[in-house]
């Protein structure tokens, strides 16, 4: 027995051993993200709807990942945010709160099962054995104690099902009611043993998937997911979408702007390599939205636009990041923006400067992709989601499968 026990011995401290150790070296990649801020107006959940309410949101991954841990916000709270706990589990698909319930895992916080997350901040839970493939479906559940304030994802495009009480580890859910938003889920963070990337678009609501099927996953950025997970040697790189509804680059809307929210979204998202940036039609439209404006104000506008996308290339290159600019598309025909000629002259020269060698480190043409030959200022109909501003799921096919996929190597 001695003998035995003395043979078995090493085998046990190699199964115990730190994964660097067995030749790993784990690496945290972003496999999902959503930017976080405060609704406003619709957007906005009516007073006491997650008073004491268990939430859950489903979401996908967009990369495989032997571990794995969420991040929580309360980015927009004014307050500590007390949540008491928080479970996942995968989902049996994106349509109902229905989840496996052998696979149900509580998350930990410093190792308890509640956390206060104070003002302003994100909180990361404890990394927790859960291995997850690129695109399945998995349901995060997490528990209020009180009225949370409201920190949020509103153009989630994902139905998200909320019941009073603890239904941490309830499998079905029955009588929950919904709502197509995220709430205070920031990311989904996987562990890998093999090195990865991270493609990080940052853009406005025709990145946040307006126009797309809710529960569909076909936003543009799906699309690009999906060509990268059926390409066996890109297959370990991960997309997220920062995208934002209304989003701009020089002025807050719905969210704040892009410079402002560049550090969180984007820098701090790890493993990050690469930025797709398709920001500025929110900025070229509202200027003349109200009223016509100056020559020389279309003239300064079109040059603070380009200087932000200076901004956004110089702050992401001293953290190593290839920054790729994406054409700005036709809007003329929107009822909202009302472009004119000068509109469309503004999106031309900020075009020019995109696509003009040495301003970008590379450039998706969406803007030939999209517009229609015979009027180039406007979106071809069979991609035009109804408003000329938006694509339609045709579109956003269209302007996934346009990206060369050859940009991330």
């Amino acid at each position: 027995m001695l003998r035995l026990t003395s043979f078995l011995l090493p085998l046990a401290a190699l199964i115990a051993m730190p994964a660097e150790a067995r030749g790993c070296a784990p690496t945290w990649v972003a496999g999902w993200a959503s930017s976080q801020f405060r609704p406003t107006g619709d957007a906005a959940l009516p007073a006491g709807t997650l008073r004491n309410q268990t939430l859950r949101q489903v979401v996908r991954p967009s990369i495989a990942g032997q571990q794995l841990r969420v991040r929580l916000s309360n980015f927009a709270g004014t307050r500590p945010l007390r949540i008491v706990g928080a479970s996942i589990a995968r989902a049996d698909g994106s349509t109902s709160p229905a989840i496996t319930p052998a696979t149900v895992t509580a998350l930990r916080f410093d190792g308890q099962a509640e956390v206060v997350i104070p003002a302003g901040a994100d909180y990361l839970s404890d990394p927790l054995p859960f291995a997850v493939q690129a695109l399945e479906h998995i349901a995060i559940s997490i528990r209020y104690d009180g009225e949370p304030e409201q920190t949020s994802h509103p153009g989630s495009r994902a139905t998200s099902w909320h019941l009073p009480g603890d239904h941490l580890a309830d499998p079905a859910m029955t009588g929950a009611e919904s709502f197509d938003h995220w709430f205070n889920l920031a990311a989904l963070e996987v562990e890998r043993c093999t090195p990865a990337k991270l493609v990080v678009a940052l853009g406005d609501s025709i990145t946040d998937g307006k126009g797309s099927t809710t529960n569909g996953n076909d936003r543009w950025t799906d699309r690009l997911a999906q060509r990268l997970q059926a390409d066996p040697k890109r297959r370990a790189i991960a997309v997220v979408n920062q995208g934002i509804g209304g989003n701009r680059l020089l002025d807050d809307g719905l969210g704040p702007n892009a410079l402002a929210r560049l550090d969180r979204d984007v820098l701090a998202q790890p493993g990050v390599t690469h930025l797709i940036l398709l920001e500025g039609v929110n900025d070229l439209g509202t200027l003349t939205r109200e009223a016509p404006v100056s020559l020389e104000a279309h003239h300064t506008h079109v040059a603070r636009i380009i200087g932000a996308y200076r901004q956004i290339i110089v702050r992401a290159h001293a953290k190593g990041i290839k920054v790729i600019g994406a054409t700005i598309m036709p809007f003329v025909g929107n009822d909202y923006y009302h472009a004119d000629a000068q509109n469309e002259a503004d999106r031309q020269a900020v075009n020019a400067w995109i696509r003009t060698p040495g301003n970008f480190d590379a450039v998706i043409d969406f803007d030939t992709v999209m517009r229609d030959p015979a009027h180039p200022d406007r979106l071809l109909p069979v991609y035009d989601g109804g408003d000329a501003l938006h694509p339609s799921p045709t579109g956003y096919k269209a302007m996934g499968e346009a990206i060369p996929l050859s940009l991330f190597d």
